[in-house]
């Protein structure tokens, strides 16, 4: 009477090799149903097989062998979706951090494809719904999303005078942790849901407008700062951002419209 499946057997049901099946024994993922005392050779069951796919698939997503194994060892659904549903999380934030690399590799690689067009502008003293905090770098996008959100909620539309914009301090690249301040120009509005009112003082910036998704922007902020040095001369103060038109105005990328200043010093206006 058969001992069960031999590994052969078994990696041709599961379209696993039988390296990988040997290398799951080996790391206690997966045990064959009993191993020949002699031979040594081992023997599987059908009912293995759900198991051995899982692990696999588990693997293809660089899920941690501490990880899979706790997975396999919960009887627990939920707690089962929510160890695999925080290792997803991971990975997205790992592939945006990619597809960014990725697009910002490929506009450096090619570069002077366009001239840069800068405008020098003369921005006056503002009044904005404005929030502020001391922000870290790894954390600015998700704080961002946050207070625009509240933004658009204290400011609406009818109340609204000019596109959304930010200021950036330049310990936030230099330190990794500096102050940032989003804003919306507004008429006849009064203060709420912790926005303030802020009084932003004027400011001589040269201009250039970044076109499409956010991954490659830095490229464009380089290509500005090279534009500066070589052009103007710069001043320490925050970068300015003017969202023109973003994710919350279209889902369309290539209309997407960010315009990057890059504070200078003008004996004229």
């Amino acid at each position: 009477m058969r001992a069960g499946l031999t590994i052969g057997e078994f990696a041709a049901l599961t379209q696993l090799s039988v390296r990988t099946l040997r290398r799951y024994h080996d790391a206690g993922l997966l045990e064959p149903a009993s191993v020949d005392p002699f031979t040594g050779y081992r023997y599987y069951v059908a009912g293995q097989i759900p198991s051995a796919q899982v692990i696999h698939r588990l693997r293809e997503l660089d899920v941690p062998l501490a990880e899979v194994k706790a997975v396999l060892a919960t009887d627990d659904p939920g707690r089962r979706a929510e160890m695999i549903a925080g290792h997803l999380e991971r990975l997205e934030v790992s592939l945006d951090r990619t597809r960014a690399a990725v697009t910002s590799l490929r506009q450096l690689l090619r570069p002077g494809v366009e001239d840069l067009e800068v405008e020098l502008r003369s921005v006056p003293v503002r009044e904005v719904a404005a929030i502020t905090a001391e922000v870290d770098l790894d954390t600015v996008t998700v704080w961002y999303d946050a207070a625009m959100s509240r933004l658009d909620a204290a400011v609406p539309p009818e109340q609204r005078s000019g596109p959304p914009g930010g200021r950036y301090d330049n310990e936030l690249f230099t330190e990794g942790s500096g102050t940032v301040c989003v804003f919306r120009p507004f008429h006849d509005l009064c203060p709420a849901g912790g926005v303030e009112i802020l009084e932003l003082p004027p400011v001589e910036l040269a201009v250039t407008v970044h076109r499409g998704h956010h991954d490659d922007i830095g490229v464009r902020y380089g290509r500005l700062g090279e534009w500066v040095v070589d052009h103007a001369l710069a001043v320490d103060g925050p970068v300015h951002e003017t969202y023109v038109a973003g994710p919350r105005d279209t889902d369309d990328p290539e209309a997407w419209r960010t315009e990057i200043g890059w504070p200078i010093f003008r004996l004229t206006p």
